[in-house]
């Protein structure tokens, strides 16, 4: 199975570049009119540094606004509970940003390749079935990679962090420290 390129990592296309937006459309046109330029990272960038703190704050608001509204399904309205803090929408902005600028410091396909290294490795991936932001797809092609791991699937839930998938977490690093 070859993973559509709509969904690789190289500079962030699915999630920061547009490819969500054929899901999120209103949401999407709304980060847009926040921030207009050719490249929405590049202007996001632009605007985290901008001298005026008004224009600092705006765009970590409409920043973390796009990533409250695709984590799950249907999309909420609001901010996520976890960018209550202005300082931590700013943060969380400038992080993001650094690293999508970067191609997440990895080469495309990179993760997949260098998966062969870790034969003989337990491992545990846990993915919700609804994630749009790390579609199923990509943590199947990773475990065909990795033989040892194994696929944890969440059904009904998206990228934010459910009760389900953090029971699926905490069963999975319970069983590891139990072996160490």
């Amino acid at each position: 199975m070859e993973v559509d390129r709509a969904f690789n990592v190289r500079g962030g296309h699915w999630v920061f570049r547009g490819g969500l937006a054929r899901f999120f459309p209103e949401q999407w046109e709304r980060l847009r009119a926040a921030l207009p330029g050719d490249d929405p990272i590049d202007e996001l960038a632009r605007l985290l540094e901008d001298p005026d703190p008004v224009e600092r704050q705006r765009a970590a608001n409409a920043w973390c606004l796009w990533e409250s509204a695709i984590g799950e399904w249907p999309p909420p309205e609001g901010l996520a509970s976890r960018f209550a803090d202005p300082a931590h929408r700013r943060a969380f902005a400038r992080v993001v940003t650094h690293y999508v600028r970067h191609d997440l410091f990895l080469e495309e396909g990179a993760l997949v390749r260098g998966a062969t290294a870790l034969a003989g490795i337990p491992g545990v991936i846990v993915n919700g079935s609804l994630d749009v932001q790390s579609p199923l797809a990509n943590a199947w092609e990773l475990k065909r990679a990795w033989p040892d791991v194994e696929l944890v699937v969440v059904d009904a839930a998206g990228h934010t962090p459910t009760a389900a998938v953090a029971r699926e977490l905490r069963r999975a690093t319970d069983r590891f420290a139990a072996a160490r």
